[in-house]
């Protein structure tokens, strides 16, 4: 790859890392406003964590692995590049359009069963937000097929931030005009005291981002072709498939944990509390995503081959090395991390943030054992490992969520995807070996393990001198890493003060 291509490479790589750090930090601040004025008790983050897990699952749904399938076919040589994109638009497009009628013709019962029979413009604002999802997930493709990164990012943002002061709006302005402005205060009240307008701002917003498109909607007017059509649906269902048990293995909990427990009101306030607590343990994800975006490309910057095993190999290891020093991160300095959680009656779920952070590992892991299947072409063995892992969290919430509550969520998770992580690795050593360095691996999760048991031990200290304790803690793993496989000299800018 020639240098001008690399350096294309490495600015689209920080502007799309950059939107998505970005856009994930601002949505977390989120958390604290709805934690601050949603009260656990009326079950209303319950309504939040819920109706947003089915927005995951409709979304893989509602894109059928298009997004996939465009950039194969659009790149694919002898395919007309604006036929691919106009029949992907029109695929998509129509099936979101069919879903949103088969949703409105049908919204009582749908209503009925989500729990919701009050509210059925909740499941309406949720069709038209996942079929607009999904139709935007295409044009958000073409930007990146055509490398526009910069309008990417900014439409990204043009969603986010008139979302976070919209709902800052909402939480924290609206109840400041009832005196005058009465109307307002029965809207508030009507729709679960602000949850529902949540749902209605994301709307809106979704709505507006779809104008920034006017130049990419006219894809559309390409036309379609049928035999073209056929063959995408073809290569696109196993993708699919594999997504849908994949996003299965992430919301299945929060979808069915109220029709899984007795008492559905106690069920709804528990959903609540369990999501919001999630939403701590998901700045691994954040932290991780981080990573992979900063410093893969010096790892792998030497590597000519990208699919290497050497190199397949070192990114593991050093995926699993950063994923650890996320979840020490968040775990040793929890005292200050749990305020993002503003209301501290959500804190009794904070003992789920642990279990869900290492389910959150094991699928990251499970992510780059992925590679062997795919560089054989045999992706059907994702799709049964995930349906495998995805059997094994179902059973365990089936069973124990009515004993347990959410802390069987959480085990769940963790065995789900600890099951995927254990079967991609045996049956891709016998299938497509790679030599991961496991020594160097288990090395650096002994020591991780040693620093959690002290850390646990000095939890009962105050919090002050815990945090001194953690943080010295932290410092030891970091000096490991700095001299086992990171040294000073070698990390870009610092670095030539220690050569």
């Amino acid at each position: 790859m020639s240098q001008n291509k690399m350096a294309v490479l490495a600015k689209e790589t920080a502007i799309y890392g950059l939107s998505s750090i970005v856009g994930r930090f601002l949505n977390y601040l989120l958390v604290p406003l709805h934690t601050r004025f949603i009260n656990p008790q009326s079950g209303g983050y319950g309504i939040v964590t819920e109706m947003y897990a089915w927005a995951a699952l409709l979304f893989a749904l509602l894109t059928f692995g298009m997004e996939t399938t465009f950039f194969r076919f659009a790149n694919k040589e002898g395919e007309n590049e604006s036929m691919v994109y106009s029949t992907a638009l029109r695929l998509v497009g129509g099936v979101g359009i069919i879903f949103i009628m088969l949703v409105f013709c049908f919204l009582s019962p749908i209503s009925g069963f989500l729990g919701y029979t009050d509210h059925p413009e909740y499941a309406a604002c949720f069709a038209i937000i996942s079929a607009l999802d999904a139709f935007q997930a295409i044009l958000f493709s073409r930007l990146r097929q055509q490398h526009r990164p910069v309008k990417f990012m900014t439409l990204k943002l043009a969603f986010i931030i008139p979302n976070v002061i919209l709902n800052v709006f909402v939480f924290w302005l609206m109840p400041k005009m009832f005196g005058f402005m009465p109307g307002l205060e029965s809207l508030y009240i009507r729709y679960d005291y602000g949850v529902g307008l949540i749902f209605f701002v994301n709307l809106l917003c979704t709505f507006m981002v779809t104008f920034g498109f006017m130049k990419e909607l006219r894809g559309i007017t390409y036309g379609f072709d049928g035999k073209l059509a056929r063959r995408m649906l073809a290569y696109a269902w196993p993708i699919l498939l594999l997504g849908l048990v994949g996003i299965l293995n992430q919301v299945f909990d929060k979808i069915a944990f109220k029709h899984i427990v007795t008492d559905k009101e106690y069920g709804q306030v528990q959903l609540g509390i369990y999501g919001a607590c999630c939403k701590i343990a998901m700045l691994l994800a954040l932290l991780t995503q981080a990573f992979r975006y900063a410093y893969e490309p010096f790892v792998f910057g030497g590597s000519r081959d990208k699919n290497s095993a050497e190199t397949l190999a070192q990114g593991m290891k050093y995926f699993v090395i950063f994923g650890i020093l996320a979840f020490l991160g968040v775990m040793f300095y929890m005292p200050l991390f749990r305020y993002l959680v503003t209301n501290h009656d959500y804190w009794v779920g904070l003992k789920v943030v642990p279990v869900v952070m290492l389910a959150e590992l094991f699928m990251g892991i499970y992510f780059n054992l992925s590679f062997w299947y795919k560089l054989i072409d045999k992706t059907w063995w994702g799709a049964v490992m995930s349906g495998i892992g995805a059997a094994v969290m179902i059973c365990i919430n089936w069973f124990f969520v009515p004993e347990y509550g959410y802390m069987a969520c959480a085990w769940g998770g963790f065995a789900g995807y600890g099951t995927c992580m254990l079967l991609s690795y045996f049956i891709g050593q016998k299938k497509s070996p790679v030599n991961y360095p496991l020594m160097d691996i288990f090395k650096y999760v002994m020591l991780a393990a040693l620093l959690y048991v002290i850390y646990l031990g000095c939890k009962p200290l105050p919090v002050w001198l815990s945090l001194i304790i953690n943080t010295a803690l932290i410092c030891i793993y970091l000096a490991y890493l700095f001299k086992k496989d990171l040294p000073l000299k070698s990390l870009p800018v610092i670095g030539k003060y220690f050569t």
